[in-house]
């Protein structure tokens, strides 16, 4: 009998109440388990045909062994390999190629250097950063976050260029995004599972943990429910996602997606509520069931979403901005029913974006014609090599010695900043 586990760390009643439906559900058809690791082998499975993952993103041997589990044929949700590779920052730039409104989002270098780095590290980073143009860019009041965090952790409301390089300091090796702040009139956090069933909620991110999911204000508009119904089923479908939350900040009657990179997000029924609760495990249960069913053994399993598909299919020519609208099924098509919940002040503040700039992939073509070059390249080395060796072999010991110098500056990480960077900015700001 196949059998489907679930991972998860310090939370209860929503592991307990999942393992308790799907048994319901599944009537001997599945049996469902919290997982059981006592030892992990490479390239051997566990015996587990689904797993839905709630803590790998703060476990490395977890995510690790779900990695294992995912290439041995187990259908690990949320997939390992892409919940390991995306991060705020990217789930923006797609945002804004699928035409979802988003805050204005600039990334920021780290503002101490990494561990193992130089200023010699960042050979290709301007000094100062261009931060006029930054500034501009997002306006003030504007939010400082991680770019890859998550759960409100090191988030700051900056005030001006002053507030910007003071709070900066404290990030230390953080690399960090500088986001549009959107004063919103309604707040929505919404459920996604399976990239079909979605869950509207209204919700208060100022309010208390416990009553952020107040109930007491009907939402706007039908129309604004369906908008952000399809941007939540847009999203989670081309980013793969099989469990994640999607918020949107309202403002002008235009639902802003704020944060949408939540694949363990919080269920517990002491925070979402008794109804969201309920609907969170009796879809999630539906939904494992389905993968259970869908399983084939010794074969890989996961979802990935139709931004990796699209690449892999095209080449590398994926064209976002021309993408096609997902077809939503005739049971998400309808008006979305949501509960009144939690009262969204008006003139509440929140992160959001908008705009991005991304470069296009370069098309494989270029590729195939780079490789048919180097293949010539290396024909007529060859035919060199006959006619003067002496000349080939000085050739060689220098391009092994650039080779070297090239290894030794790619090794260390581009996507954070020197010190350098950010405090003498400071001092130019300072004096401005």
């Amino acid at each position: 009998m196949k059998k489907i586990g679930i991972l998860f760390g310090q939370e209860r009643s929503f592991p307990e109440a999942f393992v308790k439906r799907v048994n319901e559900l599944a009537e001997g058809e599945f049996v469902a388990e919290y997982v059981n690791i006592d030892k992990i082998f490479q390239g051997e499975p566990l015996d587990y045909a689904v797993i839905l993952d709630r803590i790998s993103q703060g476990v490395p041997f977890y995510r690790a062994a779900m990695k294992n589990a995912a290439i041995t044929g187990t259908a690990v949700i949320n997939n390992p390999f892409w919940w390991s590779a995306d991060e705020k920052f990217f789930n923006n730039a797609l945002a804004v190629k699928l035409g979802i409104p988003v805050p204005k989002t600039a990334l920021i270098p780290s503002r101490d250097l990494p561990t193992d780095t130089s200023d010699a590290s960042f050979s290709n980073l301007a000094y100062p950063l261009n931060w006029d143009a930054i500034f501009e860019y997002t306006g003030f009041p504007a939010y400082m976050k991680p770019f890859d965090g998550g759960g409100w952790k090191d988030v700051y409301k900056i005030n001006d260029k002053e507030d910007f390089f003071e709070k900066h300091k404290e990030t230390k090796q953080l690399v960090m995004m500088l986001q549009e702040e959107i004063k919103f009139e309604e707040y929505y956090r919404c459920y996604c599972i399976g990239g079909k069933y979605v869950r509207i909620m209204q919700y208060e991110p100022n309010n208390p943990f416990h009553l952020r999911y107040a109930v007491d204000k009907a939402p706007s508009s039908e129309e604004l429910l369906q908008t952000m119904h399809d941007y939540v089923v847009k999203l989670n479908q081309h980013l793969g996602y099989d469990f994640n939350t999607v918020e949107f900040a309202v403002r002008d009657g235009i639902p802003y997606a704020i944060d949408f990179c939540n694949p363990a997000p919080d269920a517990e029924i002491t925070s979402v509520g008794e109804d969201n609760f309920n609907w969170v495990i009796e879809h999630s249960a539906l939904y494992a069931i389905e993968r259970a069913r869908a399983h084939k053994p010794n074969q890989e399993n996961l979802t990935w979403g139709e931004y990796v598909k699209g690449s892999v299919k095209a080449g590398g020519k994926i064209k976002l901005e021309a993408a096609e609208e997902i077809p939503v099924s005739e049971e998400l098509a309808a008006p979305v029913e949501l509960e009144p919940q939690q009262k969204a002040g008006k003139s509440k503040s929140a992160t959001a974006e908008k705009t991005s700039k991304s470069t296009k992939a370069k098309p494989a073509a270029k590729a195939d014609k780079s490789a048919a070059q180097g293949e010539i390249s290396e024909k007529k080395d060859a035919t060199a090599e006959k006619k003067a060796p002496a000349a080939k072999k000085a050739s060689t010991a220098k391009a092994g010695s650039g080779d070297k110098a090239g290894a030794a500056q790619a090794e260390k990480p581009a996507k954070t900043s020197s010190k350098a960077a950010a405090p003498k900015a400071k001092k130019e700001s300072s004096k401005k």
